[in-house]
This record gives C-alpha cells, structure tokens and sequence, in this order.
C-alpha cells in the first residue's frame, strides 16, 4: 500500500510540474500585408462629408499592437471624374473633410503604398429607414434574456442587403438579405445576457452590397464560435475586393464599400 501510495505521489508531482513547462510554437510569419478598413458611411440627417480611410499592416500572431501605415497617398473617385484626397492625420488614419456622397453612384478608391497601386470600385447603397425598435424578454439561450428588434419595411421588388451595428459595452454585428422577406416589414434582432435596464443601445443599420454581403459571410463562417487556437487548423484567406495593381501576388486584405445609413437609439427599459 504505502508503495502504491508513492507511486500516485510522483505521478501527481510529475504533473504538476508538466503543466508549468513552457511551450514554443514556431510559427511561420509571412511579409506584411496591407489591410485596407475603408468604410465610407454617409448617415441620413448629415452630409456624409467627413469620412476616413484606415491603413495598417498584418502582424505576428502573438503580436497584439496594429500597425499604422502613416505614409500612403490615398483618394476616392467619384463616377462624374471628381477627386477626393484623403490626408493623413496620424496613427494610420486618412481623413477627407468634404466628400460628396451620392446614392447609386460608383466610387474609385486608389492608393499607393510602397510604390505599389491599389484598387477598388463599389457603388454607394442607399438603406430603407428605421421604423421603430421593440424590446421583449424572451431572448437568449435561456429565454429569459432581453432582446430588441429594430423593426424596417423592406422595399418591394428588388434586392437589398443589410448591415445592423449595436453598440452598447461592445459592438453586435448583424447582417441579413432579403430573400424570403422582400417587401416585409422585418427586424434586426440584437440580445445578450449583459442587457440591463437603463442600458442605452445605439442602433445603425446600413445597406450593403451583395458582394460585401458575401464577404462578411465567408469572413464569418471562418471564425466560427469555438474561438480556435494554434493547434487548429487554418482557415483559407479571404480576400477583399481591394486589388494590388502593381504586384498581384502582394494582395492586400480588407475592404472598400460605401453605405447609407439610418440610426437611432434606444432606452432599455
């Protein structure tokens, strides 16, 4: 017995000092790459003249801190020919204090980087408007969490695609076509456990492309819920609709797209 008894006690010892070994993992780091978050959103009430353009670099995984690109020449370009200088205003920032936005039309965006040519083309995507937002406790796993539901009228006849941001702690991002609800009257659905009353939800709801519909689809199947690891095997890359001109095999990541947008906020009560 007493001999079994130490035998358990080194087995546990050994474990105990497995645990605390340090573990390198050499990964394989590849040349930066552009990442392009080049999001013009022109909100309903304003004149959508103040926009920005952000550029960084990919980093090491381990690596926490983003990268600024702070010395691009970046512009939009509108379909009748008229040019939009974005200027850097630091940390990897470009800003434009007098763009035209014009729904339907179709935009260029351009930057050069390392003496490299990027492109990208998206039209501007007009959006229905909020009709109203309801709120309920019937949400979540439990079925006891609160829940709101920002209601919009889809319009009739044509294809609309949808972008919703919650932002209450955090951002909620929720996308959605129209497939089986063209012409309804239909809600974007925000919940979470962490809702409490007195809680001020800002809501914003965009229209989209079906291509950046598309990407955030693929970009949201990769993730997937089970937050991965090292060990887990990759995900393929996923391109934007930015184009490396000069060099095609240095394509960039990220994405430029134009939206029209409807906020509001609400209460939660």
């Amino acid at each position: 017995m007493e001999r079994f008894k130490t035998f358990i006690f080194l087995v546990s010892l050994f474990c105990l000092f497995s645990c605390e070994d340090v573990i390198d993992v050499d990964l394989d780091e590849s040349e930066p790459r552009l990442v392009v978050d080049a999001s013009i959103i022109w909100k309903k009430g304003t004149l959508g003249q103040e926009q920005q353009i952000i550029l960084s670099l990919t980093t090491p995984y381990y690596e926490e801190a983003i990268q600024p690109v702070e010395d691009a020449t970046v512009k939009v370009i509108s379909g009748s020919g008229k040019e939009f200088n974005f200027i850097h205003i630091g940390n990897g920032v470009y800003q434009n204090l007098v763009f035209e936005p014009v729904l339907n039309e179709t935009y260029q965006l351009e930057l050069i980087y390392d003496d490299e040519l990027y492109t990208a083309t998206e039209s501007l995507v007009p959006v229905t408007d909020i009709d109203f937002v309801e709120q309920s406790a019937s949400g979540g796993f439990s079925g006891e969490d609160i829940e709101i539901k920002a209601f919009y009228t889809d319009p009739a006849d044509e294809e609309n695609y949808y972008l919703f941001k919650f932002y209450n702690d955090d951002i909620s991002l929720e996308f959605y076509e129209d497939e089986f609800t063209n012409g309804n009257q239909i809600f974007g659905y925000y919940s979470n456990e962490d809702i409490e009353r007195g809680d001020e939800i800002q809501i914003e709801m965009e229209g989209i492309s079906q291509d950046y519909f598309e990407y955030l689809f693929i970009l949201r199947s990769q993730i997937g819920d089970s937050g991965g690891g090292p060990f887990e095997t990759q995900p393929a890359t996923v391109r934007g609709n930015v184009i490396n001109r000069s060099d095609n095999e240095n394509f960039p990541f990220g994405y430029f797209r134009l939206s029209q947008a409807d906020t509001t906020s609400y209460t939660v009560e």
